[in-house]
């Protein structure tokens, strides 16, 4: 498919045809970038009338990637016919659309129209641009608020993937120390278990609990767009990893805290994610410059196991149960509401995937 402008000719590639993919590959190794073409939905690239390549880009999601120009070409219109591109592309799918960059790259896209909403120097800035934004996702939390007495506010970030007593201990005794807590639940649609059927699950298990607040994360918290390693299988802490973290953190911070008065954020003690691990190191560095108290709560256990060391809960142990056809083993580890959906029919195909391997988290 091919688009005619004054100076350049934009085409999609086929990401089937292994010469176009070693194309767009060659030409992004050249300017320090891997492409892995599993990463990616579209990808586009431009020439100049000379029959140069000039610049590409492509999306995964709503997410532009690997957005890049020819040296000798940046100081043309390149740049922008590929972001108006693919941001137009975008806008009619979403509504609204991320771009990563470095820091030092911000102003080109600040110049197009994008605002940037985090910074975690010196890999990343975050931006975004469209008909919704991180002032509309403030509007949601606007009809959430709880008038309360005291500063007694706490949150939390889950994911419950599935639900646990793990993560059920947790939530009580924020509940019990606090006047008001908001339960964050990841809305990424990335996990095995469907956000659907996690904020169901949830939502049963914890209906004694009348001050605590559901709220969906959105886009951002802990979503694929703010903080893709999370749903990484690789779990090798890096820079990349940690940076990502300290965006979601920073987006928490300067956005989330101020409309709700959050003053406390409770976590579990991270035994088996490094990814977690690096998002809660994250919480600990930045959320008290913010007023917000990190309390970290050592994970709930379920008797005792190898070498007679506690037996922590995890939803990662109750995935492997299901998978290797055991999970009459861990009934503890499992609140009412989990227990009696994955002893359904209605599971049935979420385990059936879990079985076949589908799905990290």
């Amino acid at each position: 498919m091919t688009f005619e402008d004054t100076d350049f000719r934009q085409e999609t590639l086929d990401l089937d045809n292994p010469f176009d993919v070693k194309l767009v590959k060659d030409f992004l190794f050249s300017l320090g970038f891997e492409f892995e073409p599993s990463e990616v939905e579209c990808t586009m690239i431009v020439y100049n009338l000379k029959g140069e390549l000039v610049g590409t880009g492509s999306h995964l999601g709503r997410i532009l990637k690997y957005v890049a120009v020819a040296p000798k070409f940046r100081d043309t219109t390149a740049f922008a016919l590929i972001v108006t591109y693919m941001t137009e592309k975008l806008l009619k799918i979403y509504k609204h659309t991320f771009v990563f960059t470095r820091p030092e790259n911000a102003v080109r896209f600040r110049g197009l129209g994008f605002t940037e909403i985090a910074s975690a120097k010196p890999l990343y800035s975050l931006l975004e641009f469209g008909f919704e934004s991180i002032f509309t996702y403030q509007d949601y939390l606007k009809t959430l608020q709880v008038q309360v007495k005291t500063k007694a506010v706490a949150s939390m970030v889950v994911n419950c993937n599935p639900f646990t007593n793990g993560h059920k201990f947790l939530i009580e005794k924020a509940a019990a120390e606090n006047e008001v807590v908001y339960l964050f639940v990841v809305q990424e649609d990335l996990s095995v278990f469907p956000f659907k059927v996690r904020w169901e699950l949830i939502r049963k298990g914890i209906a004694h609990l009348k001050n605590v607040v559901m709220v969906s994360g959105g886009m951002y918290i802990v979503s694929g767009a703010i903080f893709p390693s999370y749903f990484l299988k690789n779990e090798t802490v890096s820079d990349v990893m940690q940076k990502q973290a300290e965006l979601d953190v920073q987006i928490f911070a300067n956005y989330i805290v101020p409309i709700l008065g959050i003053t406390k954020r409770y976590v579990g003690t991270e035994h088996y994610c490094k990814t977690t691990e690096a998002y809660n190191l994250a919480m600990k560095t930045i959320l008290p410059d913010y007023g917000v108290e990190v309390i970290e709560v050592t994970r709930k256990a379920s008797g005792t196991g190898v070498n007679s060391l506690p037996d922590y809960i995890s939803a990662s142990k109750v995935r492997k149960a299901i998978k290797n056809d055991q999970l009459e083993k861990l009934v503890g580890f499992l609140p009412d509401s989990t227990r009696e959906f994955l002893f359904s029919d209605a599971s049935l195909d979420i385990r059936m995937k879990i079985k076949a391997g589908q799905g990290r988290h």
